[in-house]
């Protein structure tokens, strides 16, 4: 049996496989290596994880991850994932998995909109560019964190309808004392952030939330997809949940830019399952 994994800042998705078929999804805390020590980690899959594997016989784990740029970010995930199934272990960046999910052995672009955003250019076995994300401060435009700076800014600074503002404090229990000390404050403001979106989707019908989303999508577009070699000529597709619930914004932004809309996934594992089967 093989464990992959679909690891964001914000949750994963383990499922235990065997011959291409799902056995067990366990869904868990979020890993990142740049954000959380590898004691941290070690204790979300200590607590969270392994008691609910302990049955099944796991022979290979691939785990794709945010925060995974470079070795050593592999290596405290290697390690502990090592120590904790006495396997083999593939560690890779998630969006690589993202890339085989929506891509499998084809070229294309592929792309994540989910808490943060990413993208690359795939050749149908590995990445051959990527423009860097740089996170929610100063880039992860099209993000969930993004999206949700953007809408608080906005209601704080009297950019929206009263009627909005007012709907969106009352929706989340929160006041403008709250929302600073939970976004400059406490731990993991991303996740905060990220978590308003369903505001934006409840309410995208509004002309001024959809004009939010809409922008912050064209500067993905803009500022990331349009830096690829021959950026027009291949299939852009997506996975994540912000593109998955805003997927018709996103397409007509993707319209309205020229590219070719492909496919869009709310999470990548259906398509990871049929990779590494295959």
């Amino acid at each position: 049996m093989i464990l992959i994994a679909d690891s964001g800042s914000t949750k994963t998705d383990w499922c235990v496989a065997e011959s291409g078929e799902a056995v067990r999804h366990i869904p868990t805390a979020g890993t990142n290596p740049y954000f959380q020590s590898a004691e941290e980690i070690q204790e979300v899959i200590a607590r969270e994880l392994l008691p609910l594997t302990a049955d099944y016989a796991i022979t290979e784990v691939v785990f794709y991850g945010a925060g995974i740029r470079f070795e050593e970010q592999r290596k405290v995930i290697r390690d502990i994932l090592h120590r904790s199934f006495k396997t083999p272990v593939e560690v890779d960046s998630d969006l690589l998995g993202a890339a085989r999910s929506l891509c499998g052995d084809k070229a294309g672009i592929a792309c994540i909109l989910g808490t943060g955003s990413n993208s690359c250019l795939y050749d149908g076995r590995v990445i051959t560019e990527n423009t860097p994300p740089l996170g929610f401060v100063l880039g992860d435009e099209g993000s969930g964190a993004v999206l949700g700076k953007h809408l608080v800014a906005d209601c704080l600074k009297g950019q929206l309808p009263k009627e909005l503002i007012d709907k969106f404090m009352d929706r989340f229990q929160l006041t403008a004392e709250l929302l600073m000390d939970r976004i400059y404050k406490q731990p993991f403001p991303n996740r905060f952030l990220a978590s308003l979106v369903m505001f934006l989707v409840e309410n995208i019908h509004e002309e001024a939330l959809y004009q939010l989303v809409h922008a912050d999508f064209t500067a993905f577009f803009r500022r990331n997809l349009l830096q690829y070699t021959g950026a027009y000529s291949y299939p852009v597709n997506f996975t994540g949940s912000v593109a998955f619930y805003l997927k018709d914004v996103l397409c007509d932004v993707a319209q309205a830019e020229g590219f070719q809309m492909g496919i869009i996934r709310k999470a990548p594992m259906e398509g990871l399952l049929i990779y590494h089967n295959s």
